[in-house]
């Protein structure tokens, strides 16, 4: 016999029934909730990101050793032209050097470029390459009073003065009409105007003394008198010649504090 609706087994088998669907809505539901607190699966979601990349991939790839070009960009430039021995000669607390390069040993046609030395970047240049003459017959490693060579080394700039007032320079300036010339060069141009602007090459002179001074620390027969000054055209007799407006420039631009020199001489010679 069927039982009835009202009966009480059937009131029985229907909350059992209600309970049996209830308990699987529950598990459902957990089992859900469990779901997402596992972490996706290799390279999906969220939980790929916390994973480091594969080698060559992403910014937490390992670094690698620089190559030997991107090493060598990093450490400070040097001056161009300069070898070791001859950058050795720069001391370590200078930060100007003008950098006389002459064409050969016998030629009295140079360039020279002022460079400054910058903390972390190294030597960088700090004018144009200035059209320059040098001794009427080249240069020489051991100068001699007359010989129209230019000495050849490195050289502190310590003092400067002309005909002219002083252009604006850090350096001590000593104006005097002294410092007037005249007369003919050996190719015949004139001489006048060459001492308006004149600096002081610290070769066999006493730095701190006007340049127009004549004491000799290794005696008269080894020269002196060395300058670079305002050029006329043609070699010089162991001077350097600058332009006028480029030896006004490097007037105002030397330093005292950066503890200036120059560095002249053939390339040959400089590149050692």
């Amino acid at each position: 016999m069927n039982p009835t609706p009202d009966s009480p087994r059937t009131r029985r088998a229907a909350l059992f029934l209600g309970a049996a669907a209830l308990l699987s809505a529950c598990s459902a539901e957990e089992k859900g909730r469990s779901g997402d607190r596992n972490p996706p699966g290799p390279g999906t979601g969220a939980a790929a990101d916390r994973n480091p990349p594969g080698p060559g991939t992403g910014a937490a790839a390992p670094d690698s050793p620089p190559s030997p070009a991107a090493a060598a960009a990093r450490r400070p430039a040097e001056i161009p032209g300069l070898g070791p021995r001859t950058g050795a000669t720069i001391g370590s607390r200078t930060r100007q050097a003008l950098v006389v390069t002459g064409e050969s040993a016998d030629s009295n046609v140079c360039r020279a470029v002022l460079y400054e030395r910058h903390p972390t970047l190294g030597w960088r240049p700090a004018s144009d390459v200035w059209p320059a003459r040098n001794g009427h017959r080249g240069w020489s490693g051991h100068h001699l009073q007359g010989d129209l060579r230019s000495p050849v080394g490195t050289f502190t700039l310590s003092d400067a003065g002309g005909r002219l007032a002083d252009p604006g320079t850090e350096l001590p300036y000593h104006r005097d009409p002294i410092y007037t010339l005249g007369g003919r060069n050996f190719e015949g141009e004139p001489k006048a105007g060459a001492f308006d602007y004149v600096v002081a090459v610290d070769y066999n002179r006493y730095p701190g003394r006007t340049p127009s001074d004549w004491g000799r620390p290794l005696g008269t027969r080894r020269g002196g008198g060395i300058w670079v000054h305002i050029g006329h055209g043609g070699g010089t007799e162991g001077c350097i010649g600058l332009p006028r407006d480029r030896m006004k420039e490097l007037l105002r631009a030397l330093r005292r504090a950066a503890r200036p020199v120059i560095v002249m001489g053939p390339a040959d010679a400089l590149a050692r």
